[in-house]
């Protein structure tokens, strides 16, 4: 499993939500569901997803909201709006929060598999980047610091991935 991409989706309609999970499982993804916002934002303050799947309209916390806390408190991850109540306003306003794509339903699976192989594609490239900056810091923190304060500078780089 520790090489499977991360899926967090999130559905109201329960038999949708199973349907969709063993269809990406059996080509694996380690998928983890949730039938709620509230739930799914509570999931993902316990596990880290490489992607997350969010139905739009859901009662309680929308889709919207959902995708405005998982970018704030998980910036690698990246959101595929899917929906069957769709508009351009919107996937504006998703896209404008963060939202990588933005699917109708009933989905085509293999536009879905393109749009999550593209999506985890741009989670490596930022990842990669962050990691990057990050060496290139410690690599000048090595180079006039004391021990003690590379370690230290070493904590704060640590403390500040999410």
């Amino acid at each position: 499993m520790a090489n499977k991409i991360k899926l967090l989706i999130v559905d109201d309609e329960e038999k949708f939500l199973e349907s969709i999970a063993k269809r990406l499982e059996m080509r694996d993804f380690e998928v983890r569901t949730a039938t709620r916002g509230a739930e799914a934002v509570e999931i993902a303050r316990e596990e880290k997803f490489d992607l997350a799947l969010l139905d739009l309209k859901m009662p309680g916390m929308d889709g919207k909201q959902v995708l405005e806390i998982l970018k704030k408190e998980h910036k690698h991850i990246e959101v595929i709006i899917l929906t069957g109540h769709g508009s351009v306003d919107s996937a504006v306003d998703c896209t404008k929060l963060g939202a990588f794509g933005y699917l109708p339903k009933p989905y085509e699976l293999e536009k879905l598999l393109e749009t999550l192989q593209q999506a985890f594609k741009v989670r490596l490239e930022k990842k990669f980047k962050q990691d990057e900056n990050r060496m290139d810091k410690l690599a000048k923190l090595a180079t006039g610091t004391s021990a003690l304060g590379i370690l230290r500078e070493m904590k704060k780089l640590d403390d500040s991935e999410m």
